[in-house]
């Protein structure tokens, strides 16, 4: 545990610094199939993962395992292009490693999206949720060991972790998009994985408040609450949770369905940094 202190995440920061002519102003972390927006940063600088010191490395086929930094929509960001899941054998705390970094390299404010599951009647395949708040029952903090206050307080407030402003700010850009955008202001409900949940637990989550499913969000959110840093989160409906229809779940039909509503999706996207 002594092992993540801030000198820990400083040589990681460092590292990125000594290979960038920019510092980022945003943060991408992109979510199961929807890594193609980072195709469209411009004057592009690619860091595998693997090269930073004390960085994690994604074990998920579809994600590319690499920083991309650049400029997208006329700011400077980087791209998280894969990121990391309990699932894979991670910690939680070794999960606070991304935001961490991001932090120290000059990032003021952090997207993520993801792939989930609809477990709100009322969305349909292809919506998008913007994450006003999140359910998590299981599992430890990212934040769990000594604290290390040059990133945050001990006992932090999430009362508004995901950042109203920026909230507005996308529903915003969806209407100005037009009316093909499905939107909606809903709750995520984080779930370890990496089984898909069973129809009970699904109507459990439902009866708790949850208006979608997934297994990733919440240790990055709550690792950028702890930094201070203003947060936006998306969540692409790839599929109708567990037992709302009478079909089988499969990671093809999520990577098809992201993979659909991929090119409205980074429109959005591109919108929202541009008014950032």
């Amino acid at each position: 545990m002594q092992k993540y202190t801030y000198e820990f995440y400083k040589e990681s920061a460092d590292y990125i610094l000594s290979k960038i002519p920019h510092k980022p102003e945003v943060a991408l972390i992109l979510g199961s199939s929807l890594g193609s927006l980072a195709d469209e940063i411009e004057d592009q600088i690619v860091i595998d993962y693997k090269d930073i010191p004390n960085f994690l490395v994604s074990t998920v086929e579809s994600h590319a395992s690499k920083l991309i930094f650049g400029k997208l929509a006329g700011k400077y960001v980087v791209c998280m292009s894969g990121r990391f899941h309990y699932y894979e054998g991670y910690d939680f705390e070794q999960l606070a490693a991304p935001i961490r970094v991001f932090k120290l390299i000059g990032v003021q404010k952090t997207i993520l999206t993801n792939a989930a599951g609809a477990v709100n009647k009322a969305y349909k395949v292809g919506d998008i949720m913007i994450i006003n708040d999140h359910i998590k029952l299981m599992g430890a903090s990212p934040m769990r060991g000594p604290n290390i206050p040059e990133f945050g307080l001990r006992f932090f407030d999430t009362c508004e972790m995901y950042t109203p402003s920026l909230r507005k700010l996308a529903m915003d850009c969806a209407k100005k998009l037009g009316q093909e955008y499905r939107m909606h202001d809903g709750v995520y409900f984080f779930w370890m994985g990496p089984q898909f949940e069973t129809p009970a637990e699904i109507r459990a989550i439902r009866t708790l408040g949850g208006d979608a499913v997934g297994m990733s969000t919440v240790t990055e959110a709550l690792t950028a609450a702890h930094c201070g840093m203003d947060l936006l989160a998306l969540s692409l409906m790839t599929n109708m949770a567990a037992g709302v229809l009478p079909q089988k779940l499969s990671g093809e039909e999520v990577s098809i369905a992201a993979h659909d509503a991929s090119g409205r999706f980074k429109e959005l996207l591109r919108e929202i940094i541009k008014e950032m």
